[in-house]
């Protein structure tokens, strides 16, 4: 009698053949790593399609000098227990090249200058496709992705030039200096992301589940004291009992306030929102289309 596959065991063999698919048509792939708990599940995700074998390509991740010093120090732990090489990109080489110009103002993000790092690491390296963790059910934008992403020989997104995917037949053809972007979980749900990290058991950055912080509520995203952010007149930091549902600049990440200190907790608190997790993103509240704007000026 066969074995009738679960529905996250449905979802890894998805991303497995995703996976798989990518490393055939393209030459030299890389996992755009973030930190967070996707691009986290991506490696996972990666290292089961090509078990017994190491995972046959590097992370990439772009620092913007305004990271979560826990994300950071996970970073190398999880390069080092997965054997896998780690390429970093650093905003601040592009600022002191003069490839970027850093914001002004009292809080200045550098989250919109990672696709300048981006696009110059990718091609530094000479990567033709990079695989990322956006799902669709995130973002707006991230809802017009393919799991197949053609990008122009600049980077962009035009999200009305992608090609058809029917019956799982993916094409990769590209011309001289055209790449793709890979969304191997694309049919997940943040739901189905938890579940799967409790299923395998999956290490994440502590700041994932509930702790106390330094925090400053600004205009309803609660912001973590740091060395990138400035107090506006009035604004003061205060201890509060937090957690992050998503991992990005200090600068703009908001945290929320919760309890959940545990998978099982997260996992419940999850199911009783009504909000995703980019909804306390201060860059995403820049303009409707921010994302979308972004992403075809090469962001992940």
């Amino acid at each position: 009698m066969s074995h009738k596959l679960s529905h996250l065991e449905q979802l890894e063999s998805e991303a497995i053949f995703i996976f798989r698919e990518a490393v055939e048509q393209f030459e030299n792939p890389v996992i755009l790593f973030s930190g967070g708990k996707d691009s986290i599940t991506l490696v996972h995700l990666a290292y089961k399609a090509f078990f017994p074998a190491k995972i046959p390509f590097p992370l990439l991740h772009i620092d913007t000098g305004h990271n979560f010093p826990e994300t950071l120090e996970f970073r190398d732990e999880l390069a080092k227990r997965y054997n896998v090489k780690l390429d970093i990109g650093y905003v601040q080489d592009s600022i002191n090249r003069g490839t970027a110009v850093e914001e002004k103002g009292l809080n200045p993000s550098r989250n919109t200058l990672q696709s300048i790092t981006l696009l110059e690491k990718l091609e530094e390296g000479k990567y033709d496709a990079a695989f990322g963790g956006g799902r669709r059910d995130e973002e707006k934008a991230r809802a017009k992705e393919r799991f197949f992403s053609h990008r122009d020989e600049f980077g962009q997104w035009d999200p009305k030039n992608q090609r058809p995917e029917l019956w799982n037949l993916f094409n990769g053809k590209k011309a001289q200096g055209e790449s793709f972007r890979v969304f191997p979980i694309s049919n997940w749900t943040e739901m189905d992301v938890w579940q799967y990290i409790k299923k395998e058991n999956i290490a994440l950055p502590s700041i994932y589940f509930a702790h106390d912080r330094n925090i400053v509520n600004r205009g309803g995203v609660l912001l973590a004291e740091s060395p990138y952010n400035t107090l506006l007149p009035g604004e003061k930091y205060e201890q509060m009992h937090i957690r992050y549902r998503t991992l990005g600049c200090m600068t703009i990440t908001g945290a929320i306030y919760s309890d959940a200190d545990n998978l099982d907790k997260v996992i419940e608190e999850v199911a009783a929102a009504r909000e995703t997790e980019r909804g306390n993103r201060a860059d995403d509240k820049r303009s409707e289309a921010a994302m979308e704007d972004r992403k075809k000026q090469g962001y992940f």
